[in-house]
């Protein structure tokens, strides 16, 4: 799965309220679930049709009422529900900047709006404020205990500030007060972080089979996320089956697109992976997207061509003080370009969040810059959930690596020492005879 939980699982609808079975809890964390239906006038809204042409119609009709009324909390929060949808489908923020400023609006006139409240949680979850995100949420649980929306939201942003005990209580919490789509795929994060990718996969595959017909981008959402998991087992033709779907779903979406890209990436056929990439780009430009370029221009030798993509990776992280996550650092530390802003951005990252994503591209940073012993520390932090994320496997055994031949080194430099120093005591005594 994506590392972006909140921006996935919060906006999507719910659906059906099927149980959720004991085991497919975080398994030393297994709540007992009962089967509950906890009603929400915003998920009801929000489980209108969300088809690209859907959701546009939706956006265009509430501004219109927004228009004839700026404070209306009935218009302004499927209003935002349909802009992040949007933000999401598209992979840029400005929708979900939008659906702020509407938010904040209605607060402004009419603080006590609860529904107002619990969506800009989500809202602040979407644009990274994760700090933010959390104290809304806990703001609208205190007002309304028995909203399970609201544990979702929470456990969101404690996973991406790296505090997950509170996070996996959070989640269990929700999959016994609400069990749903959107409490399944947490289930799914929540197993995947700790290792148990084959566990994630069986909680994803009940998110998606959860998720209502006409919620077209939350089923393109769930089965990209499958097709991510898939792809991470080597279950090639599993990963483009449901990449495909994503994309059935919801034509042109961008985690189905990236998806294929992937695949074919990962069955050698580099030229299809490009084309396919180089189609995204043109619509929704990324880091990521813009990386994956210049790494497959690299393995033809196009130095040039490369560097170009390289750059734009850059360019379209923006700047170095405004990064709320690690991606940049860790982009530049993989390709050995500006080490010590790598460094740099990786630590300031890291004194704002402390999940293991980012403390292992500060581990890599600090590797790459020569820095052993603290990427020696920073690693033992990205491992420890128990995840099997192959980068952060790979990094590690290098840093442990090259810790190793540090230690070696150590223990041979104070034999010499200590043979050094025996040598002058011997001649010392010679000198005195």
């Amino acid at each position: 799965m994506t590392r972006a939980l909140p921006a996935i699982v919060i906006a999507a609808a719910a659906g059906a309220a099927a149980a959720v079975a004991p085991h497919l809890l975080p398994r030393d964390r297994r709540a007992a679930a009962q089967t509950t239906a906890i009603g929400s006038n915003v998920e009801a809204r929000g489980s209108s049709l969300t088809t690209a042409d859907g959701l546009r119609r939706r956006i265009d009709e509430m501004e219109r009422r927004l228009r004839e009324r700026p404070a209306d909390a009935a218009a302004a929060v499927p209003l935002a529900d349909a802009l992040l949808r949007l933000s999401r489908a598209t992979t840029d923020g400005r929708p979900a900047g939008r659906a702020e400023t509407i938010l904040k609006g209605v607060l402004e006139s009419s603080p006590a709006e609860y529904d107002a409240l619990r969506m800009l949680g989500a809202i602040y979850l979407s644009e990274h404020r994760f700090r933010e995100a959390l104290d809304a949420a806990r703001r609208a649980r205190d007002l309304r205990p028995a909203d399970a929306w609201n544990y979702g939201v929470m456990g969101d942003a404690l996973v991406e500030l790296g505090e997950y005990d509170e996070a996996f209580d959070a989640f269990d919490t929700l999959a016994a007060m609400r069990p749903s789509a959107t409490a399944y795929a947490r289930v799914a994060y929540a197993r995947e972080l700790r290792g148990d990718v084959a566990g994630a996969i069986d909680a994803m595959q009940i998110a998606a089979a959860s998720t209502p017909a006409q919620d077209a981008e939350a089923r393109a959402w769930y089965a990209a996320q499958l097709g991510e998991l898939y792809l991470r087992t080597g279950r090639l033709d599993d990963a483009a089956r449901e990449y495909r779907r994503s994309a059935f779903f919801y034509p042109q979406y961008p985690h189905a697109i990236v998806g294929l890209g992937k695949v074919k990436a990962a069955r050698g056929d580099r030229d299809g992976a490009l084309a396919l990439f180089l189609d995204q780009l043109s619509r929704a430009p990324t880091l990521d997207l813009a990386a994956r370029i210049g790494d497959l221009y690299a393995g033809r030798g196009d130095a040039p061509g490369s560097e170009r993509y390289y750059q734009l990776a850059e360019d379209l992280a923006g700047p170095a003080a405004a990064q709320t996550e690690a991606n940049l650092a860790l982009f530049l530390a993989e390709r050995g370009r500006k080490l010590p802003a790598a460094v740099a951005i990786a630590e300031a990252v890291a004194a704002r969040r402390a999940d293991i994503f980012t403390d292992d591209a500060l581990a890599w940073a600090y590797y790459k810059a020569g820095r052993i012993v603290e990427a020696a520390a920073a690693s033992r932090r990205a491992l420890r959930t128990g995840s099997r994320d192959e980068r952060i496997l790979s990094h590690a055994a290098a840093i442990d690596a090259a810790a190793g031949q540090g230690r070696k080194a150590g223990r041979q430099d104070g034999r010499n020492s200590r043979r050094k120093a025996e040598g002058w005591k011997d001649e010392g005594w010679r000198d005195e005879g």
